[in-house]
């Protein structure tokens, strides 16, 4: 490797302070800490208190999410060729998922990568290695069909509005990649909603039956699957989200590499079992979501996906091991509640979690304060005893 240091650094000496591109040596050093560890620690924004740098840790999540990022393009070519009546291969539906999806992951990273850069070049920092998930995360959240020009302005919004309006990486209250989402959603809900858009078109089909489990649910429809169907993920939905034992996969990486918070995880869990258990206890008539089975729900939709990889970004979420507990269980309280409450809309993580972005800095606010109460409360009861 020394070799590659070596021509590393003669191709950084142009960029160095003092030369004619010294502007642009945050552009050449995220080469450097792309390749090697970076020689500088953090001053603000998010801080890995460990031997293992940011980037490491980014590299992690994205290792967590291949498992159902391959799934999602199987799938999505195995979603696509039943409903031309055929049963496709594994690598022929493989390789029709990877032709739709690709071109919107170099969307997402080409967009995406070309901003941060460029706020980075103008504001003289590092690039943040942040986008290496959120570039990843996005094209995984959206409906296969989705047109690249809406990914591009989703990108956009994400990382204007979502992050760098805040700072940058480290800085946000928003989880970038469902800004991103939400965007999408609100601008142009015709391309997001509805039974057409989570199959794969085919020009020759007159009818497309691609209606999600959560969709025929508000509707009052009949569902078609069986709960082993449903977690393993063989259902149409958002391209990587359908899979919960794949996203179960990621978590287990996420948790053995202390990457992701297990404490979020299960009280997002326990959360949306409370809620799903009052719904189906109070057995409302007219409303399929009302008497879907608690554990059906934790297994369908993007919430498994959304409490595992969204809810656990260690920027947006709780920072106290108390504050993880109570932020983590109102995550699964409300997506549920918002599912089953909102049939215009019947996945309710997307708003839970960016709800309680917003709170998390307040839930640890209140843990803190609770903690420094004790304390001294403790102290003036030994100053009473010792009087």
């Amino acid at each position: 490797m020394n070799w590659i240091r070596q021509k590393i650094d003669q191709v950084k000496e142009p960029f160095e302070p003092g030369n004619k591109l010294e502007k642009y040596r945050p552009a050449i050093n995220a080469l450097d800490t792309f390749l090697f560890v970076p020689d500088h620690t953090t001053k603000k924004g998010a801080h890995i208190r460990d031997a293992v740098d940011l980037k490491r840790t980014m590299i992690t999540v994205v290792i967590a999410l291949i498992p159902a990022l391959v799934f999602g393009m199987w799938n999505a070519g195995y979603q696509h060729y039943i409903q031309l009546g055929e049963t496709p291969a594994i690598l022929e539906a493989i390789l029709h998922g990877a032709y739709k999806i690709v071109p919107m992951i170099v969307v997402s990273y080409g967009v995406g990568l070309g901003l941060e850069f460029a706020f980075a070049i103008m504001r003289g920092h590092e690039v943040n290695e942040g986008y290496l998930v959120t570039g990843l995360l996005i094209p995984m959240i959206m409906p296969i069909d989705i047109p690249l020009w809406m990914v591009a302005l989703s990108v956009i919004f994400a990382v204007l509005i979502g992050k760098e309006a805040f700072g940058g990486t480290g800085m946000n209250i928003l989880n970038p990649a469902l800004t991103a989402r939400a965007f999408a959603f609100f601008a142009y809900p015709t391309y997001m909603s509805g039974n057409k858009i989570w199959v794969s078109e085919a020009s020759n089909v007159d009818s497309i039956s691609g209606e999600t489990i959560l969709g025929s649910l508000a509707a009052n429809k009949e569902i078609g699957y069986n709960t082993a169907e449903m977690f393993t993920g063989i259902i149409p939905g958002s391209i990587s989200e359908t899979s919960t034992l794949c996203i179960a996969a990621g978590a287990l990486i996420l948790i053995l590499t202390k990457v992701g918070s297990w404490r979020i995880i299960l009280s997002g869990l326990i959360g949306a079992a409370v809620m799903g258990l009052i719904f189906n206890a109070l057995n409302i008539e007219g409303n399929g979501l009302t008497n879907f089975p608690w554990y059906q729900h934790i297994i369908v939709g993007g919430f498994a996906f959304g409490i595992v990889f969204m809810a656990t970004d260690p920027v947006s979420a709780a920072q106290t091991t108390r504050g993880k507990w109570i932020y983590g269980f109102l995550i699964g309280l409300f997506g549920i509640m918002i599912r089953v409450f909102n049939p215009a809309y019947p996945e309710g993580i997307m708003l839970s979690i960016l709800l309680l972005n917003v709170f998390a800095p307040t839930i640890d606010h209140y843990v803190i304060q609770g903690n420094v109460k004790k304390r001294q409360n403790r102290l003036q009861m030994k100053t009473v005893k010792t009087a």
